[in-house]
Parts: structure tokens; sequence; C-alpha cells
């Protein structure tokens, strides 16, 4: 087995995207599993899914032609497309970082999620991709941001593994759940 790490460059990644998004969503993993090897909390709509690739490609890992990872680049004209994430860039908004606040700095976008395939965890998937997205998304931008759920620890510790660092902690109320907004400078 060798893992590929590319951009997504065809409409059958997108799908195969969407597919493994799926069977990883909070609703389609045991609590036990979403515990000890995570989950992912927001199903995209195929069609802005697709948009977003053809604006700011993502970045796949592949065992031969099948993705078996994802990370989600999401500019941030893509708010008003994925309406359960609008509170996030909303709240992003109200942030700075080292002075500046984000709504005024141009240079950054969302990693809008990031999933690796069981039976391809802990093989460095998950910091593979994230050094492809370093290596083509620096010349356009400084930073990435996304927030992680704090009840999805491994999320948080593979974060903190690349290099992330907290810029923010906060209580959604409606959802029942605990945040961190973390951001990484490349």
């Amino acid at each position: 087995m060798e893992i590929t790490f590319y951009t997504v460059s065809t409409p059958e990644q997108v799908q195969q995207i969407l597919n493994l998004q799926a069977l990883n969503h909070v609703s389609s993993v045991s609590p036990a599993v979403a515990q000890e090897q995570g989950f992912v909390t927001v199903k995209h709509d195929p069609d802005v899914l697709q948009r977003m690739n053809l604006e700011a490609p993502s970045v796949i890992a592949c065992d031969g032609e099948k993705v078996v990872g994802y990370a989600l680049v999401m500019p941030r004209s893509f708010a008003a497309y994925i309406p359960i994430l609008q509170p996030m860039f909303d709240l992003l908004d109200t942030l700075s970082w080292k002075g500046q606040d984000l709504k005024d700095h141009s240079r950054w976008f969302v990693m809008g999620q990031i999933c690796v395939a069981e039976g391809y965890r802990g093989m460095g998937v998950f910091d593979g991709m994230y050094a492809k997205m370093k290596e083509v998304c620096s010349k356009d931008y400084d930073f990435v941001i996304t927030e992680i759920a704090e009840r999805n620890t491994r999320s948080l510790r593979a974060h903190e593994r690349v290099g992330f660092q907290t810029l923010h902690t906060f209580s959604d109320a409606v959802a029942n759940e605990d945040w961190r907004v973390v951001i990484w400078e490349f």
C-alpha cells in the first residue's frame, strides 16, 4: 500500500469524499468509535462541495484510485452555502490573531473538515494531508483555521501534533457541544 497526496481534480474524487464523510459522520458511528477514532460533524451538499473544490481544491490521500482521506479547503466565500457553519464564520469575524482582526485579514481559509478512512488511521495520512495542504496553499494563504469539538480528543491531539494552536474556546448551548477554534500558520 502506497499512500499518495493530491488535490481534488475530478467529480469522482468529490463523490468519494462524500462517501467517506457519510461513513464517519457522528450520526453513523457509535459513541465508542466517536471517542476512540473521531468523527465528522457536517454533511456537505454535493453541488456545493464540487464548486468549493473548483475554487480551491481540497487535499486528498489516495491508495491507488481510492480516496482514503480528505482535508477540505473552504474559502470564506462559501460561508453562506453551508448554513450549519455560518455561526462559526460569524464567530471568526469577531476574533483576532496577532493583533489583527480576522475579518480584515484576507489571507486565510477554513479547513472545512478532515477525515481518514478506517484502516488507514495511525499511518501518517493525517500529517501527510496537512503537509500537502501547506505546500499547495502557503503561496495564497498565511494560515488555516478550523474548529473541533472538545469531545473529539483524537482530532484535537492530531491537530496539536501538526502545529495548530488554540485561538478560542466556546460552548454552543443549542448543540450542547464545547468547541475549540484552532489556527495553523504556514
